[in-house]
């Protein structure tokens, strides 16, 4: 059984993708290093092999690291005032939080033991040391693994460089070119006939781990003779005199050049084009950015797998989604060559309007069927989606930054992005000199991600007026869970509208406008259930169900099922608020809104008090403060600070006693995110 961690999760450190060669040494080292200190770097040239070594280490530590091993990846970071953003994104805390988005970093990574692997620094080296000198000081149980080509000077810092493999005969530069040749070549075979040929051929590329695999790829077109003889005469390709080089850095180019010099004239163009995307991208993607001059949009899908055959470009088969990447040194070199070639600006002006035409059709799609395959799409693409927004925020006309960066309301409002949204947002706003429909939208956009204590407090006064209601109906549940509901529906705009009959002209003709009609029934929804008027409010949320249900969407249709549910706890029918607060729970699980499923549950925690299960909803009370910690919000899942809460933990104590009660909620607490909304839906855990 794999170990029991912080939030009951293991982090997110991925499978290795092929067999891990030699570095049995340096893998002790820093097994020995986290032993003892709280930051090890592994410093040393592109392509030697660090985040690989780094993530091997990890892996093989984990069982030390209860509260979970956590890979930041920072090669996609280009703005380096989003690293805090990429690391709570990595670590799974969303941005929909009270607290200063660090102080929530520290907060959520606190508990057992975790460690963080920060993968590639040197681009945010400075922002690096500010924030592990930060989590260092706040998160005593933390230990930091890092990746850099130089070190983050950090007090207390323990360096470790990682030199290239070793190249004798029977050492691991051989073995690892082997094991890649053979991958590649699969008759390939290393034998005492051709053993001094690999080995003069590891000695040419210095043993570095990425040259190796480069090369040995290149044995599905040329024979082991000719690879050594080309590695001769190329060996100081592309190095310029003038400005010289350390020797592994004039390996590694030479290596990636000369795999350049194979490709063809079409497939080079295509690699230079490619680079300006962060991350990865998809055929569509590619056919709109990189097509032009030579280079037909209807030629990429062939360039790609041919570049994929070369090992320039990996392949990533996610279900029916295909996407590729470029290592961080191979797109380094592409990027070089598409400035030699005069195209950065105009390919980097065709990567920042595909990516607002992407945002565009979400918007216009994401109140449908489409809703899901959306919130997955866009959250692959948000490292490219931030360098489009940059993009934007660097062109002279501000309109383009205020137009996409309000155009992703339901990316930041609906998938756990408040907190980076807003930046952009403000960022977009500071710009701006005129008023007009991107400007409006923008505004729009911003109060709909902005969570201000006064909106906590508004909500828990309801909540607390609600306990005197039922106690002077004699309801059988003393409290209802509000807060999350007032959090959905947030917007001063939609309020205005119930109250007052009005509602503002929505700029442009996506899908804020219909989203607006629906959050309108929402807010109508809680107020009426925050008056008790349960009958009305269940007449309305069946309203917003059926638009909902009309469009095939989920994330709104899921508020609607919340408020029946919540509707039928006050009319005293637990089993039918159990069942549509479990078709909201799936929803909201199936589009990633962590914040939608911590309210949700709350509801299911009345529902099953109601039915008489009170051991489980005690479970449930456990899975609900975990949900709303894990959501950025974890004021509303503290025993003390909700009047929800309160009445529940007073409730369930008395009725299973202090003794179970406490082991029940730790058992839901304890349970990993799928393991616990299995138990919310009516199934049988795993155990973490």
């Amino acid at each position: 059984m794999a170990a029991s961690v912080r939030n009951g999760r293991a982090g997110n450190l991925p499978a290795e993708a092929n067999t891990f060669i030699g570095r049995q040494s340096e893998l002790a080292d820093i097994s020995r290093l986290l032993g003892t200190a709280r930051l090890v770097t592994l410093t040393g040239p592109g392509g030697v092999g660090k985040s690989r070594l780094a993530l091997r280490a990890a892996l093989a530590a984990r069982e030390a690291f209860t509260g979970g091993g956590w890979l930041v990846e920072l090669s996609e970071l280009r703005n380096p005032d989003l690293l805090t953003n990429a690391v709570a994104q990595a670590t799974r805390l969303t941005e929909q939080t009270l607290l200063p988005l660090l102080e929530a970093l520290c907060e959520h990574l606190a508990g057992a033991p975790p460690l963080l692997l920060l993968d590639t620094c040197e681009h945010v080296l400075d922002e690096c040391a500010r924030l592990v000198l930060e989590l260092l000081g706040r998160v005593p149980e933390l230990r930091v693994l890092a990746t850099s080509r130089q070190p983050l000077g950090v007090p207390g810092e323990h360096l470790l460089t990682v030199a290239p493999l070793p190249l004798g005969e029977r050492d691991d530069a051989v073995a690892l070119f082997a094991a890649r040749a053979t991958a590649a070549v699969p008759s390939f075979a290393l034998t005492d006939a051709n053993r001094a040929s690999v080995a003069a051929v590891c000695a040419r590329l210095d043993g570095i781990p990425l040259a190796l695999e480069l090369a040995a790829v290149r044995l599905r077109g040329l024979p082991l003779d000719r690879l050594l003889e080309g590695l001769d005469s190329r060996f100081d390709l592309l190095v310029s005199p003038a400005r010289p080089r350390l020797a592994r850095h004039q390996t590694l180019r030479t290596a990636i050049g000369w795999s350049h010099e194979l490709c063809s004239p079409l497939e080079r163009l295509l690699w230079a084009r490619l680079s300006v995307f962060a991350g990865g991208w998809d055929v569509e993607a590619a056919e709109f950015v990189c097509h032009g001059g030579p280079l037909d949009a209807e030629d990429i899908l062939g360039l790609l797998a041919s570049l994929t055959e070369k090992s320039i470009v990996t392949r990533e088969d996610d279900g029916a989604a295909v996407r590729y990447r470029m290592l961080d040194t191979v797109r380094s070199f592409g990027a070089e060559w598409l400035d030699g070639l005069g195209e950065a600006d105009a390919v980097r002006r065709r990567h920042r309007d595909y990516f607002r035409w992407t945002a565009r059709q979400g918007e216009a799609e994401w109140l449908g069927p489409g809703q899901r395959m959306w919130a997955e799409r866009l959250s692959a693409e948000h490292a490219n989606l931030r360098l489009a927004m940059e993009e934007c925020l660097a062109a002279s006309e501000p309109e383009t930054a205020l137009e996409l960066a309000g155009t992703l309301w339901y990316f930041w409002f609906a998938c756990g992005f408040a907190e980076e949204g807003r930046g952009y947002l403000e960022r977009a706003l500071r710009r701006a000199h005129t008023l007009g429909p991107e400007h409006t939208l923008a505004i729009w956009t911003h109060r709909l991600v902005t969570v201000v204590p006064d909106d906590l407090d508004a909500a828990e006064s309801v909540s607390a007026a609600y306990v005197w209601l039922a106690e002077e109906r004699h309801l059988p549940v003393p409290a209802l869970p509000l807060t999350g509901a007032s959090l959905a529906v947030r917007g001063e705009s939609a309020r205005s509208a119930v109250l007052y009959g009005s509602a503002p002209q929505w700029p442009g003709a996506g899908g804020g406008a219909e989203f607006f009609q629906l959050l309108t029934l929402a807010v109508q929804a809680y107020l009426l259930a925050s008056q008790g008027a349960f009958e009305r409010c269940a007449a309305v949320a069946e309203r917003l169900r059926a638009d909902c249900a009309k469009r095939g969407e989920l994330w709104m249709r899921a508020w609607g099922d919340f408020f029946v549910s919540l509707s039928g706890i006050g009319l005293g029918r637990p089993d039918e608020a159990l069942r549509t607060g479990r078709e909201a729970l799936a929803a909201k699980w199936r589009v990633h809104d962590q914040l939608g499923a911590a309210a949700v549950t709350d509801l299911l925690v009345a529902a099953q008090a109601c039915r008489g299960e009170p051991e489980l909803a005690a479970q449930l009370l456990g899975v609900s403060r975990r949900l709303w910690y894990a959501a950025g919000l974890p004021r509303l899942g503290n025993s003390e600070t909700t009047v929800f809460r309160r009445e529940y933990v007073r409730r369930l104590r008395a009725a299973l006693g202090q003794a179970r009660f406490a082991e029940a909620v730790r058992e839901g607490h304890e349970l990993g995110p799928d393991a616990a909304v299995t138990l919310a839906l009516g199934g049988l855990p795993q155990q973490p």
